[in-house]
């Protein structure tokens, strides 16, 4: 298989139950669900999943006894709306006319043969930045969600990731290339899901490059003299 090109039937390491459930039901933030739609793209397994957790969301809501309205509910709706309405009809004001937005800047470089996922092709993706030796960063700014969290990370081969820690959920979605830290190895389609309570080392394997999107919902706590020396550059 190309370190670049995802299979669905090569996928090891998949989403959990419970992130799922909070995706389905909206109740992951935007960068992690940013995650989870990417993920989904490639992976009928979890989609089926989620899918399941939808129809029984669907399902319980059906299920569910009707609320009585009050008697009076409609007549106080009526007077609310009567009593937010205007004395006089308001003249019509001419808008300026809204300009057309810009185009998206370009994605940054990626290599040739990646499918650059539907989801991550709608976000504002900006430029490679350096971030250490070999490293190298991308913020991915979701559309009506600033400052969700979510960036791109270019590893070299055999380049490793300081260790470090999470305030909260981590997910790192891998698109490009193959890694391994001490609970296994990943490649393209693989997601690594970690929390709070695990500190990890991820080391890039030595036949190219890995490229993958990451998210949190807490910060990134950096270990070690090296890390100490790249934080300040890794901003989500």
């Amino acid at each position: 298989m190309s370190p670049h090109r995802m299979r669905p039937d090569a996928i090891s390491h998949h989403i959990t139950d419970a992130t799922l459930l909070r995706y389905a039901t909206g109740r992951l933030p935007a960068g992690p669900a940013l995650v989870v739609s990417v993920h989904l793209e490639g992976c009928p397994a979890c989609r089926a999943k989620v899918a399941a957790f939808e129809a029984v969301g669907g399902a319980l809501l059906d299920e569910a006894p009707p609320e009585l309205m009050a008697p009076d509910a409609l007549a106080r709706l009526l007077a609310r709306i009567d009593g937010d309405a205007p004395a006089e009809p308001q003249p019509l004001r001419k808008r300026p006319a809204r300009k057309r937005p810009v185009n998206k800047r370009p994605l940054p470089d990626f290599p040739g043969d990646l499918r650059v996922p539907s989801a991550l092709r709608a976000c504002e993706v900006g430029p490679w930045r350096w971030m250490g030796p070999g490293m190298r960063m991308s913020r991915v700014d979701i559309p009506g969600a600033p400052g969700s969290g979510a960036i791109l990370l270019r590893i070299g081969p055999g380049r490793s990731l300081p260790e470090h820690g999470h305030g909260a959920l981590e997910l790192t979605q891998v698109l490009s290339g193959s890694f391994s830290d001490e609970m296994g190895r990943y490649q393209p389609g693989d997601v690594s899901e970690t929390d709070e309570d695990v500190d990890h080392t991820p080391v890039v394997d030595g036949d190219g490059e890995c490229i993958c999107l990451v998210a949190l919902e807490g910060g990134m706590l950096f270990r070690g003299l090296m890390g100490r020396l790249i934080q300040p550059f890794v901003r989500f």
